[in-house]
């Protein structure tokens, strides 16, 4: 029994976390865009948080689901629903058989996640799950998902008990995924190798300007539209990137290199986003606004270790109440 796909979207990939230890062989991480939201749905489900999901651009795939299977479904809101009836995100969520999962309009958001408690039946590639498009390899035939595709599950439970006749059952608990208290207004940067290229001026200007996403984002980039930037006029050999690395382009435009990015550049490179701050940036769409400000890695690292802290704990959390739910209903 499987996951067909009876329409296609518009990018629909299976990822995970991503693909590490190979980028000195030119070979990008990959993974998915929004890693915080990948983890918490598959926490939902108690499956390992580096589990394969499928990562939904909009307009998204329609799903049929050939089997019983519990699903979640998070990062951007597009209004999921089964047979019809919108399901909320950040619950666990119980389908019967042959149910149709599909996503009717844009509410919020750039990219959501759906996991399944059954597992997707994906062959590794140099150890991740992970579509990369550009070699077409890994994830689902190294492509994105088509109509007719069929996705096989791993494993296979039976789910009548609690659906009772129902096409699904939402399960109570709902994910928390707030997890700092303080909005955030400003993306924070820690200074890139070539920050002190920048002018006093040009530096003003990145830290006080706001800057759009132009029409020329996706997977492999967001360039930015905004004041124009200057720097020294150095050559540079081309040198590490990674996701969150900001560049400056010869015309003074910036580009912030996303989950797809090439291995290294040769642009100067200004700043690297947190990593704590990478899943809202890559919730951004092309016309959003963007600002930045300056911290320091000692920040960076306090930001990540609470936000992995407060990943722990939903972990454990929804651990606990899958297993008091079906010791509940056994």
């Amino acid at each position: 029994m499987s996951l067909r796909i009876i329409k296609a979207g518009v990018l629909d990939t299976i990822q995970d976390l991503g693909r590490y230890g190979v980028q000195h062989l030119g070979i990008n991480p990959g993974g998915a865009m929004d890693r915080f939201a990948a983890q918490a749905v598959n926490m939902l489900l108690g499956n390992c948080v580096d589990e394969a999901v499928i990562e939904i651009h909009f307009p998204s795939s329609i799903f049929l689901f050939e089997q019983e299977a519990m699903l979640a479904i998070g990062g951007a809101d597009f209004s999921a629903t089964i047979n019809g009836e919108e399901i909320p995100p950040w619950h666990p969520v119980i389908t019967a058989k042959n149910s149709i999962l599909q996503f009717q309009k844009w509410k919020q958001g750039a990219r959501c996640y759906v996991a399944v408690r059954e597992k997707l039946e994906i062959q590794k590639w140099l150890n991740s799950y992970s579509t990369n498009l550009k070699a077409a390899i890994g994830g689902f035939d190294g492509r994105s998902l088509q109509k007719g595709d069929s996705i096989r599950f791993k494993e296979k439970n039976d789910y009548k008990t609690f659906l009772k006749d129902q096409d699904f059952v939402v399960l109570p608990w709902k994910a928390d995924v707030g997890w700092n208290e303080i909005p955030i207004k400003r993306i924070a940067v820690i200074p890139g190798n070539e920050w002190t290229h920048l002018n006093e001026i040009s530096k003003e200007v990145f830290l006080t300007e706001s800057f759009i996403i132009d029409s020329l984002a996706d997977r492999m980039g967001y360039r930015l539209k905004g004041k124009v930037i200057q720097e020294k006029n150095e050559e540079l050999v081309s040198a590490v990137v990674s996701f969150g690395t900001i560049q400056l382009l010869p015309n003074g435009e910036l580009t912030i290199l996303m989950a797809d990015h090439q291995t290294t550049g040769g642009y100067p490179r200004i700043a690297h986003i947190v990593s704590a701050h990478l899943p809202m940036v890559a919730q951004k769409q092309t016309g959003d606004k963007i600002q930045f400000r300056l911290t320091d890695l000692t920040y960076a690292e306090e930001l990540l270790f609470k936000q992995q802290q407060h990943l722990l704990q939903l972990q454990n959390a929804c651990k606990f109440r899958l297993e008091e739910f079906f010791n509940a209903n056994n």
